[in-house]
């Protein structure tokens, strides 16, 4: 079974940083693709970013130059460094993985549970 955890969502105000983290833990042979999406209230889940295992990063244009996507592929785990953050980031961040389990010979989409990103003045 595996799962993602995720951390350091928070209450900020307009033009403060926050950085969350995913961890995945479980029976993980391998993982390619992790990152992270968001949904804003009444709107669609949209990608914010995505890191391949080689360490292509691709970015919704909405935060290029804000927020940074890195990872360590040792400790399963994804990270968001969101800076100058806006109003309109306020959303629930889900991270997201692209697993092969132990035993496993095709590789799975798995999420967490979502962490709340508000950002307010």
């Amino acid at each position: 079974q595996v799962q993602l955890v995720e951390s350091g969502g928070g209450l900020v105000q307009p033009g403060g940083s926050l950085r969350l983290s995913c961890a995945a833990s479980g029976s993980i042979f391998n993982i390619n693709d992790m990152g992270w999406y968001r949904q804003a209230p009444g709107k669609q889940r949209e990608l914010a970013a995505t890191n391949t295992r080689g360490g292509s990063t691709n970015y919704a244009d909405s935060v290029k130059g804000r927020f940074t996507i890195s990872r360590d592929n040792v400790k399963n785990t994804v990270y968001l460094q969101m800076n100058s953050l806006k109003v309109e980031d306020s959303a629930v961040y889900y991270c997201y993985a692209r697993i092969r389990s132990t035993g496993g010979v095709r590789w799975s989409d798995y999420w967490g549970q979502g962490t709340q990103v508000t950002v307010s003045s």
